[in-house]
């Protein structure tokens, strides 16, 4: 598969089936993927790896604090603005009414949102989540280059067909996963990515959300 392929394959899967990866296969995963560019090669992602039984502990941990209301609490403060600008509003309350609606759920309904975010705190069922973790003394630019090489293991994972979800709730309760998988104090709890096999019997996976076309996006001056 080449790079435009994998790119244009690559989606967020919502449910993952319950067979689960072995280790050797997300170290390669990684080993491939810690290529992606750092500000002055400084490399400041450290990384953590729930698989399993570990897994399934901050599952049942994060669905018992969601039903139990207890507020979130990220190392990164404030992960989204206090207000988006419009058009991204727009984007992003599109993307909800679109999911739901192509699952059924009732968009107007009360539930619709939690049942959403039960999914989300639930891993979507991945067999495994990749913590991302960096320095608490850095600043944004280096969560710049922990998205690069989220994405390089999304890209990664798709050679080895296997499905991601990368998610900001998945790092909603860092105090959980940083007793879970013994991340140290001085580490920040950044963003997880779920990963594992595609359930391709769930409607959710075969579900694509809209791409802004190009020449919305891009303006080049000659």
């Amino acid at each position: 598969m080449n790079i435009i392929e994998t790119m244009k394959s690559r989606f967020t899967c919502r449910a993952f089936t319950s067979e689960p990866i072995d280790n050797e296969t997300i170290l390669s995963i990684i080993e491939a993927a810690r290529r992606a560019p750092s500000w002055g090669n400084t490399q400041p992602w450290e990384i953590f790896v729930a698989n399993g039984k570990s897994t399934d502990r901050l599952r049942k941990a994060y669905s018992e604090r969601l039903s139990k209301g207890v507020p979130l609490k990220p190392d990164i403060t404030r992960p989204g603005p206090k207000d988006w600008p419009p058009a991204l509003k727009e984007r992003s309350e599109k993307l909800m009414h679109d999911l739901a609606e192509f699952l059924g759920l009732d968009r107007n309904g009360q539930n619709v949102m939690r049942d959403l975010m039960v999914r989300n705190f639930r891993f979507f069922d991945a067999p495994s989540v990749i913590f991302l973790c960096m320095d608490r003394s850095l600043t944004p630019w280096s969560l710049f280059d922990l998205g690069a090489i989220s994405q390089s293991i999304m890209l990664v994972a798709c050679e080895y067909g296997l499905g991601t979800a990368v998610a900001v709730q998945f790092a909603s309760y860092p105090d959980l996963v940083r007793q879970e998988l013994g991340i140290p104090e001085n580490l920040s709890v950044c963003i997880g990515i779920a990963i594992g096999k595609i359930d391709t019997t769930r409607p959710q996976n075969t579900f694509r959300a809209t791409r802004r076309a190009v020449d919305e996006v891009v303006r080049i001056k000659d």
